[in-house]
């Protein structure tokens, strides 16, 4: 009796199992990450993958108890909300601006739906995407006045045809963004000040559905968009076309095993990372204001970019689950390039902007190149690519013609640096960014690598010398005695700092946002170099295990009062920073890879939880996200540029990415669990796998890795040295 009982169980929970199977949406919680450790949360957004219209309530975080306004589109991952609106009920007052409590437990997100019910009031709002358009829903209380406030933004004004349809435009960066809204039940359009109102008699329907288009083009181009995605009103009919498009991306990668905790994260790491670039063509052309001209073009035009924090993992996953798309981002980037006259770092939809340093956009383009992506301009892209290391300004969040400091770096092969206390002379030196000029000299080393490599396959063999000897200019600031990269002045004199505390706010005299512990390891085109300087892959492993144990020096505090980008602490590693990515996984070119395997996961477990805690740092729209999907997925891109991936210690017991060609990757990890973390043997189709790197041909052709993982390090698989990439190679 008791054991057929136990046989029921089991099969209804199999049943139960099966069910979900492929359902792996659920597990996406647009909350993860919403209260920051010191800088920008995650928002909750919903939106179709790669798509103009994303939509967040504006709030400052999660736990920030009033919503300001749900804005019709943002121009940015995370910033820049346009045709923001809020809706009202009651006798409040048109002079004033509203704002409304929420309540988080009673707040739905997913990429798709949102609803959430404010406070203030007692209305319920609703939403669901469209590529170019959205559909809000406000179900208002009874016997009140309903009212929908449209805030004025940058001197815009909303008008109302006589089908009761609200048309607005804004102007912003030198460009403009139009809005048509249309509702289910007119209203009447006033005006008090700057900010317009929408009035319903309060006798009328208590719920109001509102549809809007947008465009970059024209208004007349809105309205085409809004009546191509929703000629209707069946809003349950949007909410399940968007579902549908969100479920298929989503289902890409398939996991088993791991528990519910590692999917959520897993999933909403995988949904963060299609939230850009975005595709702005509208009907066969888009709007570009790299030239100010509406272009037609059968082919997609993407921005939105941040180039600093993608080129390391967010645009290589792209590689693998989104070849052609990414083909249309780097045309894009192409094509800004013909349009403005530079190959663009952060490409916005205004224009490009020059944050951060290095021109990294080089990197990600010999990454893609390299891994078979090459449906673009490839001799256009160089072109850009050459110009910007030959005539660009190397000076940190700044664009255009190089300087007097860009000259010197060509001459002398590094960044100049100031002494503490010494004033700058320079005016094109931001003066809050400074010069950075030990991370400028890291980042334009390997930009210079990556140009080289490209020249070499391109057969330019004199640009290929050029930029392979820039490409060891890393090499100018290493001072041997002291163990780090270090600052250099105009004349050649080492600057003597703290490394790990120096360099002002953030460090941006000499490094940016972190210290000279991270920037230590910034060589990823030249491992086996960098092992060279340290003295040998013995002293190189021994400085990884001090950078994880190596005390602050001082109080938390006082390190965040400078350092607020420096989150996510382990010693002196900082998980929240876009710069320490590929740092865990080096242990793989020491004699221990095992610690590669125990250090992602405890970095996995610490930082990145599912909850409104779960990001570390600032996600920068999918940048950090990606190391989440790669690390959990079991593998890392150490080196963009170089096609070959680095293995970690995956999540799950099996991992199945669904490829574009129709054939799979799949990851199986015998005995994965929590405890057993640590591989204990590999093969890799069939073939005994000894060292912890594959190819990216042995991802996109199919095939089978398969681990077997135990509780303790089997400390001589991986290490050998036969089995290392050329490019990694120590010799």
């Amino acid at each position: 009796m008791k054991i057929y009982l136990i046989v029921l169980v089991v099969l209804l929970g199999s049943c139960k199992e099966n069910k979900n199977q492929g359902d792996n949406l659920r597990f996406v919680d647009p909350q993860i990450g919403g209260i920051a450790p010191l800088l920008q949360p995650t928002r909750t957004r919903m939106h179709i993958p790669f798509s103009m219209v994303r939509m967040y309530p504006a709030r400052k975080d999660y736990r920030d108890d009033q919503i300001e306004s749900f804005p019709l589109i943002v121009r940015n991952h995370r910033s820049n909300p346009v045709f923001n609106i809020l809706p009202v009920s009651g006798n409040f007052p048109e002079n004033q601006v509203p704002v409304s409590a929420w309540d988080q437990e009673l707040e739905v997100a997913s990429p798709y739906y949102y609803s959430t019910w404010l406070e203030d009031f007692n209305i319920t709002v609703e939403y669901s995407p469209g590529e170019r358009t959205g559909f809000f829903q406000f179900t208002f209380p009874e016997a009140r006045s309903k009212k929908l406030y449209l805030e004025a933004l940058n001197g815009m004004n909303w008008t109302m045809d006589d089908n009761g349809s609200i048309l607005g435009s804004v102007s912003f960066a030198g460009m403009s963004a139009f809005a048509i809204g249309v509702f289910d039940n007119k209203g009447v359009l006033s005006r008090n000040g700057e900010n317009s109102w929408i009035t319903w008699d309060e006798n009328d329907q208590n719920k109001i559905k509102f549809k809007y288009g947008i465009s970059f083009i024209s208004l007349e181009q809105a309205e085409k968009n809004l009546m191509e995605e929703i000629p209707g009103w069946d809003f349950e009919e949007i909410k399940g076309t968007a579902k549908e498009k969100w479920q298929s991306a989503i289902n890409q990668i398939e996991v088993e095993g791991g528990n519910d905790a590692y999917r959520r994260t897993f999933y909403t790491a995988l949904y963060r990372c299609m939230e850009r670039m975005v595709s702005i063509t509208e009907d066969g052309k888009y709007y570009s204001n790299y030239d100010g001209t509406v272009h037609e073009d059968k082919r997609d035009f993407y921005a939105d970019d941040w180039i600093w924090d993608t080129y390391l993992a967010l645009h290589p996953l792209r590689f693998i689950l989104y070849p052609d798309l990414e083909a249309d981002m780097i045309s894009s980037y192409v094509r800004m390039y013909e349009q403005s006259g530079w190959l663009p770092q952060f490409p916005q939809v205004e224009g490009d902007t020059p944050p951060m340093n290095g021109f990294h956009s080089t990197i990600m383009i010999l990454d893609a190149w390299r891994k078979g992506i090459r449906d673009f301009d490839i001799d256009k892209a160089y072109e850009g690519m050459k110009k910007n290391a030959l005539q660009g300004t190397m000076v940190p969040w700044r664009m255009g013609e190089a300087c007097e400091l860009d000259s010197f770096y060509y001459a002398k092969g590094y960044f100049p640096a100031l002494h503490p206390g010494e004033k700058e002379t320079v005016t094109r030196v931001h003066p809050f960014e400074k010069r950075q000029s030990v991370a400028v000299t890291l980042a334009a080393s390997y930009d210079d690598w990556a140009l080289a490599q490209l020249a070499k396959e391109l057969g330019k063999f004199e640009d290929y010398a050029l930029f392979s000897k820039r490409a060891e200019n890393y090499k100018n600031l290493y001072w041997k005695e002291k163990g780090f990269f270090m600052p250099k002045d105009k004349d050649g004199n080492w600057i003597d700092i703290d490394p790990a505390f120096d360099g002002g706010m953030g460090g941006r005299d000499y490094y940016d946002e972190n210290n000279g512990w991270t920037y230590l390891w910034a060589v990823q085109h030249n491992i086996p170099e960098l092992q060279k300087l340290m003295g040998g892959k013995t002293p190189f492993e021994y400085r990884l295990d001090q950078l994880f144990r190596e005390d602050l020096g001082r109080s938390q505090y006082e390190l965040y009062a400078r350092f607020p980008d420096f989150t996510g602490i382990i010693g002196q590693f900082s998980m929240g920073n876009e710069p320490s990515f590929h740092i865990p996984y080096l242990y793989n070119l020491t004699d221990s890879p095992w610690k590669t395997q125990k250090k992602i996961r405890m970095l996995l477990n610490t930082w990145f939880k599912d909850n409104v805690h779960g990001i570390p740092g600032d996600e920068d729209g999918g940048g950090m996200s990606a190391f989440v999907v790669f690390s959990a997925m079991g593998f890392y891109p150490v080196t963009p540029g170089i096609p070959a991936y680095t293995i970690g210690s995956p999540l799950f017991s099996k991992v199945t990415i669904n490829l574009p060609n129709n054939k799979q990757f799949i990851v199986s990890a015998q005995d994965c669990s929590e405890r057993n973390k640590y591989i204990q043997s590999a093969r890799l189709n069939g073939h005994v796998l000894n060292g912890p790197w594959f190819t990216h041909d042995d991802i996109i052709n199919g095939g089978v890795l398969e681990l077997v993982m135990g509780p303790y390090p089997n400390r001589e698989w991986g290490t050998d040295t036969m089995a290392v990439p050329d490019a990694f190679k120590y010799h």
